[in-house]
């Protein structure tokens, strides 16, 4: 292994890092879009800037968001949003046992028990106990000292990859000392209960906030290893390099207050922008300092991507930007359509998915890439990007939502199934669903266009509409739309 202190410049050596193990856990209740308008009827009264909202929510592409309880869930239908210490109550509880169950699946693929951690690096925006909630879930794992813990905060939906960062470099440093490193990264949050919070706010103020149409549940962990020591562990993704760094005079753009009643999202319409522009720079600079990447790697079409899902335009948006493919980041996709946006959590079910063989079958041209850059946008406005190496000779047992572990179809049961396989069906499936998202981008960018050039469109009861004509009592001007439908690709 060569020394990683011996480039003096940005450049990354070899670092012999890498993931020998990833866990995800969503909770088993999914939101359809209907769960809102349902919310709404029964806790608000009809108002021009809920219409709005519901009419959002009709246009983000989501299909279903993970949650830990369905619209009757008591904590949702109180005669009251409930209070921050409430929602901690629920934290401790309910996320605790997903990232527990997380980090057991990410445990049981790197082959490590609990004891052969070394290190633990956490993060969660939507608890803020102390002790952390990771205090909680290494008890019950059996984690126990010697083992050096960091929990952090403040980082919203670039945390996973943040979390990794630091693990990595804290990985370095047992390197440095010739030592071993097995480091658990783990991510949770609980974003469903806000909404009644967030529902107060846009009654109460008139506001469009739309962070209650894409935000979701749920834990996933992963493992890293400096390959010092024993066991070692084939691994699942090999850690190259990484990037940080913040978009100046941002801060107010994008964030995640705390408030009596749990926490509030700020978000600004210029996010989409400056998420998407920093990305080419980001990239390059990170493939600059990656000399030891073959030459035919230097575009972002030569790789795959695993891009935090903030929202359908983010991805559509750095599609443009990078001029890559939907195929690119098929997963990404996949993880917004059939979960939503679960903050910082939803970077490792991102790459988690990436290397399922039903996402294989969606690879450009059919090719998958063995080289795979995470990127990730969160408060700040902050940037965290990353290149893996996938290992596409690992042979891993594929994990179901449930998290039973089932092997692939054989030959034979491939032929009586009619010669398609499992993979195969699903990967038509998810290249439906992405086609899909695209086209209600579509659909919402022609509607703006035509506001744009005054063709008078109004909205109407939470529908989009031709001529601005008809029979109801709920009739809103769409002047304020395009500030409302830029917030639909934020973190």
């Amino acid at each position: 292994m060569s020394n990683p202190t011996a480039h003096s410049s940005d450049e990354f050596g070899d670092l012999n890092l890498s993931i020998v193990g990833l866990g995800v856990e969503y909770p088993p209740f999914s939101l359809g879009s209907s769960t809102l308008d349902t919310l709404v009827k029964r806790h608000y009264p009809d108002s021009p800037a809920m219409q709005k909202v519901l009419s959002i929510n009709k246009f983000t592409g989501i299909d279903s968001r993970s949650a830990i309880g369905t619209v009757d869930h008591p904590m949702a239908n109180m005669d009251r949003a409930p209070t921050i210490k409430e929602l901690c109550d629920v934290f401790l509880s309910d996320g605790v046992a997903l990232a527990v169950s997380a980090c057991r699946k990410a445990l049981e693929e790197a082959n490590l028990a609990p004891t052969d951690i070394t290190h633990v690096v956490s993060t969660t925006c939507t608890n803020s106990a102390n002790p952390g909630y990771d205090h909680y879930v290494c008890k019950k794992l059996g984690i126990t000292q010697p083992v050096e813990k960091v929990l952090l905060h403040g980082i919203g939906c670039s945390g996973g990859l943040a979390s990794l960062r630091t693990a990595a470099n804290l990985a370095l440093g047992s390197s440095f000392r010739g030592r071993k490193a097995r480091v658990l990264v783990m991510a949770t949050e609980i974003s469903s209960l806000l909404v009644r919070s967030e529902l107060d706010s846009i009654h109460e103020l008139q506001e469009t906030r739309i962070g209650v149409t894409l935000f979701s549940d749920c834990a996933s962990a992963c493992v890293l290893s400096n390959g010092i020591g024993g066991p070692v562990s084939e691994p699942v993704y090999e850690l190259l390099g990484w990037d940080h760094r913040v978009i100046p005079d941002t801060e107010q753009d994008l964030g995640f207050d705390v408030d009596p009643l749990g926490w509030k999202v700020v978000l600004s319409p210029r996010v989409p922008k400056f998420a998407t522009s920093v990305v080419p720079e980001t990239f390059r600079d990170l493939i600059a300092n990656l000399p030891s990447l073959p030459p035919n790697h230097r575009e972002a079409a030569d790789f795959d991507w695993a891009l935090h899902p903030g929202g359908a335009t983010i991805l559509t948006g750095v599609e443009k930007t990078m001029k890559i493919s939907s195929e690119h980041m098929r997963a990404s996709y996949d993880t917004y359509i059939n979960h939503g946006n679960s903050s910082s959590a939803t970077i490792f079910s991102v790459m988690d998915r990436m290397r399922q063989k039903d996402m294989d079958a969606l690879a450009p041209g059919g090719k998958v890439k063995d080289y795979v850059v995470g990127c990730a946008f969160g408060p700040g406005i902050a940037i965290e990007m990353c290149l893996m190496k996938r290992n596409l000779e690992y042979v891993g047992r594929e994990m179901q939502a449930s998290g039973e572990l089932t092997p692939p179809m054989t030959e034979s049961e491939v032929e009586s199934e009619g010669g398609r396989s499992d993979e195969e069906a699903e990967g038509e499936e998810v290249e439906r669903e992405i086609k899909i998202v695209k086209e209600k981008g579509k659909e919402l960018e022609e509607k703006l266009g035509r506001v744009e050039e005054g063709e008078g469109v109004k909205l109407q009861n939470g529908e989009l509409m031709g001529d601005g004509k008809g029979d109801v009592e709920v009739e809103v001007e769409v002047d304020s739309l395009e500030e409302a439908l830029n917030g639909v690709d934020l973190d």
